[in-house]
């Protein structure tokens, strides 16, 4: 009985965050927004001792944060952590397409796998999540050619700095399938050993990447 009980409180909860989740990627909770647990516990049908443990996860995450005597926020970057997000990015995934050629062959299938799943996800006009996380994914699979696990730790950690920030900005872009064609054309290249036309790809559209979130930050 303690362990149906405790399933089902578990379970709750994971709904509850994914809710706040779904809301906050689909810009109904934008950076910066106050989450109050009693409002939050009567929109979602649910207990305050679920919204706090749902806020939990979520903090855990990177996607809401704690604001000292104002309570919880949805996360939101400020620009010098911005920039300096998208420095460290440059490097570790120019250091990945530098990798390539003699990475391991399910590294470079993972590049490929990520590159389908977001043109598919596009294709099929999938939830901002699942688009950020797609997204995301093919920048990830980019720097994993590394084979450094500790390497992949700290993209792991800057793209949970952004990736809120990110869905946000592709949203208001709206132009996914220009950012599919991006990823599309960046994987041609590295197919075709152009390492040197892959770094000043990946360059530009980092560049590119951190002028939008900036803009989107000041709007």
């Amino acid at each position: 009985m303690y362990d149906s009980l405790t399933l089902e409180h578990t379970s709750t909860v994971e709904r509850a965050a994914d809710e706040l989740r779904r809301a906050m990627f689909a810009g109904e909770l934008e950076p910066g927004t106050p989450l109050r647990e009693v409002g939050l516990a009567d929109s979602l049908g649910v207990g305050r001792s679920t919204v706090r443990e749902a806020l939990a996860v979520l903090i855990a995450e990177g996607l809401v944060i704690r604001v000292p005597n104002r309570g919880v926020a949805v996360a939101a970057l400020d620009p010098d952590a911005l920039g300096d997000v998208f420095r460290a990015r440059t490097v570790l995934e120019e250091a990945g397409a530098r990798a390539w050629p003699d990475a391991p062959h399910e590294l470079r299938d993972a590049v490929r796998a990520s590159v389908q799943t977001y043109g598919r996800l596009a294709a099929e006009s999938a939830e901002p999540g699942q688009l950020a996380r797609a997204h995301i994914e093919v920048h990830r699979a980019i720097a994993a050619l590394t084979g450094s696990d500790r390497l992949l730790t700290l993209v792991d950690a800057l793209h949970g700095e952004i990736r809120l920030t990110l869905a946000h900005v592709d949203r208001v872009r709206g132009n996914v399938r220009e950012q599919v064609a991006d990823h599309q054309q960046l994987l041609s290249l590295l197919e075709q050993g152009e390492i040197e036309a892959v770094v000043l790809a990946l360059h530009d559209h980092l560049s590119g990447a951190q002028s939008s979130l900036d803009a989107a930050l000041h709007r």
